[in-house]
């Protein structure tokens, strides 16, 4: 899979369930003293008739007082403001960014990726934006719900249930990984993302296939080691670091006795540098279930 959809998968999508098959992801817990943890990896978009629970999943956040997952402030009005604070160079539009090829480039993707407007409504976005939005926009059109993403649905059933619900990380904090990349980096995204629509859905059914599956190792090989491999300073900024922070989160959480559910993007459950390895380095043991 190519770099800038492993990317917006990260950040938005973190691989999609198109079909209504059963699907059985991978449920991870850990234990220490009175303390129980449950690892679940999330899809941010779905249909709506998806089916994805198992009596495993239902039993774990029916025993869980509490759910984490990667950001609860993502209400439209805050994201709006983020993305143009964040997304927008109204005084630099990617015309003078790009040459003539990559403009042409631009143009047919957007054209393919039927983005309302065209390439005209990508010119005022910086690159990284440009890029998402082109990567997400045949994804919602093929009929993904962001309402029915996995930990949408997750906090509701724990709010309705009248167990708190905390993110992780802030909006803001994932938007700015992406914005404060140098916008060498920035461009090379959106390059990526040419050749990501043009390449059609293909790879990402890999993805959605090894989700259903809870095969971590097939998730690995078809996200992180292309992200390892084509940008490390990105990979370390966008799995490492956040696994390590998010494993001192869990390391902390396993002092106070109570049972929690933390449910974060699949590929960071996934590969060499996963949130169970980063536990492991801290001395913490992981079983999946």
């Amino acid at each position: 899979m190519r770099l800038f959809a492993r990317l917006a998968v990260a950040l938005v999508l973190n691989l999609l369930l198109v079909a209504t098959a059963f699907a059985q992801p991978g449920l991870w817990v850990v234990r220490q003293g009175e303390a129980t943890i449950y690892l679940f990896g999330t899809v941010h978009l779905l249909p709506s008739d998806a089916n994805w629970t198992s009596p495993a999943l239902d039993k774990a956040l029916t025993d869980s007082q509490r759910l984490s997952i990667e950001i609860v402030d993502d209400d439209s009005q805050s994201m709006q403001a983020l993305v143009m604070q964040h997304g927008l160079d109204i005084g630099h539009p990617l015309s003078t960014k790009l040459d003539d090829r990559d403009m042409q480039r631009l143009e047919k993707a957007a054209e393919d990726a039927k983005v309302p407007g065209g390439a005209a409504s990508l010119q005022p976005m910086r690159p990284w934006l440009a890029a998402l939005t082109l990567t997400v926009a045949p994804l919602v059109q093929a009929g993904m719900d962001p309402s029915q993403g996995v930990d949408k649905r997750l906090k509701a059933r724990m709010q309705e249930a009248g167990k708190p619900v905390d993110g992780l990380e802030t909006s803001e904090m994932q938007i700015r990984m992406l914005a404060d990349l140098p916008e060498s980096m920035q461009l090379d995204f959106l390059r990526q993302s040419f050749r990501d629509v043009a390449d059609g859905p293909a790879k990402m059914r890999e993805l959605v296939d090894a989700w259903r599956r809870g095969d971590t190792g097939a998730i690995a090989k078809v996200e992180d080691e292309d992200l390892r491999r084509e940008s490390p300073m990105l990979y370390q900024r966008l799995i490492v670091e956040r696994n390590e922070a998010w494993a001192k989160t869990i390391a902390e959480r396993l002092k106070q006795p109570g049972v929690s559910f933390i449910a974060v993007g699949a590929g960071h459950l996934a590969g060499p540098d996963s949130v169970q390895e980063q536990l492991h380095k801290l001395g913490i043991t992981v079983t999946r279930l």
